[in-house]
């Protein structure tokens, strides 16, 4: 049974490893910190944007596409929809003014997004009194999905940063080339998740993806302006 006592539960078990992966990041940026105001903007837009995923995939569901295309449906949903939240609360703010912000803007929007996620998969579960089944759900979230809308988002960050100083031509098309990349990763994940039968091996997979977007965190805090083209300051 779905009470107060069970969304309280729900919402706790969904925010806390949202928040702490949000605090994670934030660390990433300390130098020129972005405005906390924005921060939680982008973090309420993204909150916003996951029940809006619920009816367009469920319709997707409906439609018999099969396992692929649905997956790749969904995938796209919540990939705009992420990408949406944080260019409407964050991305066309006079504050973005550094190529590491998209990054940051991305991310924060995608972990309100993961935050309702989570809570809507820990619902019923909790509402069953099923703790042990609340806790492992609760868990393989923390580790997986949410690095997951993490790691996706971040790549369509990066894609923006990476054009930062070009043309707004090039930015548009960057965005694009980010956008696909990330759905191509979120459909993987969601295939081989229900699909496949090594979860260890995914979130391993997830892991190492975030290594690397630590990786490319540091490259990006390196971009600078050139006449002529974008470059990478040397270390």
């Amino acid at each position: 049974m779905i009470n107060a006592e069970t969304v309280f539960w729900a919402m706790l078990g969904g925010f806390i490893p949202a928040l702490f992966w949000l605090w994670f990041w934030l660390r990433e940026d300390t130098i020129h910190p972005e405005p906390r105001g924005l921060i939680v903007l982008a973090f309420f837009a993204g909150m916003i944007a996951a029940p809006l995923a619920l009816p367009l995939e469920k319709y997707v569901s409906s439609q018999g596409l099969g396992n692929g295309l649905t997956f790749l449906f969904w995938a796209l949903i919540e990939e705009s929809l992420k990408f949406g939240a944080a260019y409407v609360s964050a991305l066309k703010k006079k504050n973005m003014n550094e190529p590491v912000n998209a990054l940051i803007y991305l991310i924060t929007a995608a972990l309100g997004f993961s935050a309702i996620e989570n809570t809507f998969f820990l619902m019923q579960p909790l509402a069953a009194g099923n703790i042990v089944e609340t806790l492992l759900t609760g868990n393989l979230r923390f580790i997986g999905a949410s690095l997951l809308h993490t790691v996706s988002s971040a790549m369509v960050g990066l894609f923006i940063a990476l054009a930062f100083y070009r043309s707004e031509k090039v930015k548009k098309l960057y965005i694009l080339y980010g956008l696909f990349f990330a759905i191509i990763l979120h459909t993987l994940f969601n295939f081989f998740i229900i699909e496949g039968n090594n979860t260890f091996m995914v979130f391993a997979g997830v892991w190492m993806a975030v290594i690397v977007l630590m990786v490319f965190f540091e490259k990006v805090k390196s971009i600078r302006p050139s006449k002529t083209k974008l470059v990478l300051k040397t270390q």
